[in-house]
């Protein structure tokens, strides 16, 4: 049998919409006419959905819409049918309150996209913090093959003979700013230096961590997350994911295949080595719920006590992505990494096993990814938290942290909202000192709404001019992947909901403890009882739409902040297309 008598041969879902003689498959064939597509053109081929987050607000996406291009090449050259969908953009720079409070939409909206259209996989164009996630869970979900096209990092900033990392000098040359040490026209050349192309932030910020993630799952083409957005050799990779993704299909080949516990949990294993984002945490959680697997704050500790911080890439270290591609990319780490920590036997959808798919990366500079006997920090830069004040934990990213706040009981000084924080923080009644305890809450997944990332809170503006650079700071929001400091976040349960967070009092005692993993509000439990039987919950923020829909099923951050409706198991019938 030659290859297209085994092609016409192909049980293909996209065939219930198609084929037949009934009066909604004429009526399927004639509206494919009414598009411009020949039969020759799409019978009897797998039918490739392209689904794109393009827009013109998101410039991490600004050259998603020639890359699907790209892809359709690889989807036509391999025999199969490719058709663009267009999906919700979730811009970290420009949505508010935050593209957090849209993820599960998104997620939403791919996985309904792929079960009610004539498909038979898909190809996802993402790179933007919350879209990796978003993407990955509406697939898994959907249960069609899939691979996923990260969007890739932006090109390195430049200012004045310096290279700039997008978020992380931002936040540096902003507070260098407030502190009298550059003005306006210092201001005015670095907002036209930090981001210099499409792409998602050059750093290690939560993007590059979540499309490394990705990789790292198996479920995109090899040395695909590093690949700066603008290089040749990104549309190469968008290409090779259109002739894949069709043998996918050809194959049976779906991400419950691919996304196992064992993907997960070298998923965990990557973000540490890469002295990953904070957010990583709520997002891996919440994709592997999508999957059935149950991955907790403990699984991330556990693995962050063995495994070394080998990528020194900022905001933590010294270099960009940029760097970090030319130094052999995630391959070169994963495979320094090796049987110690990864499971290499399992399969990714470019191999049979992530061993095959390693087995010839290269490391081309120890200084960029380091070698295990040398490497930035002898444990992964995470830590979960517990204690009175997080009784479901909080996570620090103390390898950003100066060292010395990593054990410190400082006086609490408490805001309640971003909005009066924001209005206070420089009151010179406050008498803020360094040794203080900055407290916000408010602005976990109910209470921000949507945990935006606000968890790295200002240092007061007469700190900063004094040289002040890192304080403790304590809040149930996320911090941005590029930022830096003591922050303590995701504190579960939230203040809104009435955890912990909500009865701490301005002048109470806090310990932050990372050694010991402790984080303890030192005040009586009497006392604690007696200011949770005064507590009062806030009102409901939303009468209706999806806000509504967000507050009656959202879960804490602990378990990642996925729809209760969506993360749990159940069966989704198959649409009825005749």
């Amino acid at each position: 049998m030659n290859d297209a008598e085994e092609r016409s041969e192909q049980v293909l879902r996209s065939g219930r919409w198609f084929d037949g003689d009934g009066v909604r498959s004429f009526s399927h064939r004639a509206r494919t006419r009414q598009l411009g597509f020949l039969p020759e053109e799409h019978a009897g081929k797998p039918v490739v959905a392209v689904v794109n987050t393009w827009s013109d607000i998101n410039p991490c996406h600004q050259h998603l819409r020639e890359r699907a291009e790209a892809v359709k090449r690889g989807v036509w050259q391999a025999g199969g049918f490719p058709l663009e969908f267009p999906v919700a953009t979730l811009s970290e720079t420009f949505q508010k309150p935050t593209p957090m409070l849209y993820r599960n939409l998104l997620a939403m909206e791919t996985e309904e996209l792929l079960r009610s259209y004539p498909v038979d996989g898909a190809v996802l164009l993402g790179g933007c913090d919350k879209t990796t996630p978003a993407l990955l869970m509406g697939a898994a979900s959907a249960g069609l093959p899939a691979i996923f096209v990260p969007a890739g990092p932006m090109l390195r900033g430049h200012w004045r003979g310096r290279t700039l990392g997008s978020g992380t000098d931002m936040w540096k040359y902003w507070d260098e700013k407030r502190a009298g040490r550059i003005g306006d026209r210092e201001i005015s050349e670095l907002e036209a230096g930090l981001a210099r192309s499409p792409g998602t932030c050059m750093t290690m910020g939560t993007a590059s961590t979540m499309t490394s993630a990705a990789e790292a799952l198996g479920i995109t083409m090899p040395g695909a997350a590093a690949i700066p957005a603008v290089d040749s050799a990104h549309t190469r990779m968008a290409a090779a994911a259109g002739l894949r993704v069709v043998e996918l299909i050809r194959a049976g080949t779906t991400p419950a295949d691919i996304l196992t516990r064992d993907a997960f949990e070298d998923a965990i294993t990557t973000v540490l080595a890469l002295g990953g984002s904070t957010n990583a945490v709520i997002h891996l959680i919440a994709m592997a719920g999508r999957c059935g697997i149950t991955l907790t704050l403990e699984d991330f500790d556990r693995i962050a006590r063995t495994v070394p911080v080998l990528a020194d890439i900022r905001p933590g270290g010294r270099f960009l992505m940029e760097d970090f591609y030319y130094a052999g990319g995630l391959p070169g780490l994963l495979a320094r990494l090796g049987d110690t920590h990864l499971h290499l036997d399992r399969p990714t959808v470019a191999c049979r096993s992530l061993r095959e798919q390693l087995a010839d990366a290269l490391v081309h500079d120890d200084e960029v990814i380091r070698p295990l006997e040398r490497p930035v920090a002898e444990q992964g830069g995470l830590a979960v938290l517990r204690g009175n004040l997080a009784p479901d934990g909080a996570v620090i990213k103390h390898i950003s942290a100066e060292p010395h706040l990593l054990q410190h009981t400082g006086r609490a000084v408490v805001f309640d909202d971003y909005p009066s924080m924001q209005r206070r923080i420089n009151d010179p009644d406050l008498a803020i000192t360094p040794d203080d305890v900055l407290v916000l809450r408010g602005s976990g997944p109910l209470g921000g709404p949507g945990m935006p990332e606000y968890g790295m809170l200002p240092i007061p503006d007469y700190l900063l001019k004094q040289g002040v650079t890192d304080m403790v700071r304590l809040s149930d929001a996320r911090m941005s992947g590029t930022s830096y400091g003591a922050c303590v976040l995701h504190i579960a349960p939230e203040s809104h909901v009435g955890g912990p967070l909500a009865l701490v009092n301005t002048g109470d005692t806090i310990t932050l403890d990372v050694p010991a993993r402790r984080l303890h509000l030192n005040v009586p439990d009497a006392e604690l009882h007696r200011r949770r039987q005064a507590w009062q919950p806030p009102p409901p923020r939303y009468g209706r739409g999806f806000g509504a829909l967000y507050e009656e099923h959202i879960t804490q951050a602990d378990t990642g902040c996925d729809f209760t409706f969506l993360s749990r198991p159940g069966h989704v019938p198959e649409p009825h297309t005749s």
